[in-house]
């Protein structure tokens, strides 16, 4: 049975979900998640991309995230196949390290952009890694309070400044 089409976004935005294959761990240790967002980093200008949120969970990640350059697919052929070629080399493995192809989700609206911001930074409160927001190390919660690095917060800062002024 052939896969269902991927849902275009008109904005270019997107929440992207990445699995572990039976959804086994992706990210061991610190440096694993270091690593991840270390990818992400370098490829954002190769790729044009912007990434608004990001967290990494144990076995999964969210990315919320505009294309740019680059189609959805090559971005995440880039990141994905980065990512594990040197964790394949630190744990001495072979193959797939993500489950199927990764869920993609089109955000096409300011209120769905903030729900699924919210989202991904809620996500580990949801699965008990802490109690609030700010507890958990590998959100781009802290670049939304400390200093932005990887995300572009300007974007949400102003979609909040844009609606409060209508």
């Amino acid at each position: 049975m052939p896969r269902t089409a991927r849902k275009k976004s008109e904005s270019g935005i997107y929440h992207i979900i990445m699995r572990g294959i039976n959804r086994q761990t992706i990210f061991e240790d610190e440096e694993d998640c270091a690593q991840f967002l270390e990818v992400l980093q370098r490829y954002k200008e190769k790729s044009g991309y912007e990434v608004y949120a990001y967290c990494l969970m144990g076995n999964h990640v969210h990315l919320l995230m505009k294309i740019g350059i680059e189609p959805l697919e090559q971005v995440m052929r880039r990141l994905c196949g980065s990512y594990v070629y040197w964790y394949n080399n630190k744990y001495q493995r072979v193959g797939n390290l993500f489950q199927d192809r990764f869920k993609s989700e089109p955000v096409e609206d300011d209120q769905y952009f903030q729900i699924v911001q919210r989202y991904i930074h809620q996500n580990p409160v949801k699965e008990g890694l802490g109690k609030r927001v700010d507890e958990y190390k590998w959100s781009s919660f802290h670049e939304y309070i400390d200093q932005e690095n990887i995300v572009n917060v300007k974007f949400l800062l102003e979609m909040m400044r844009d609606e409060k002024q209508k």
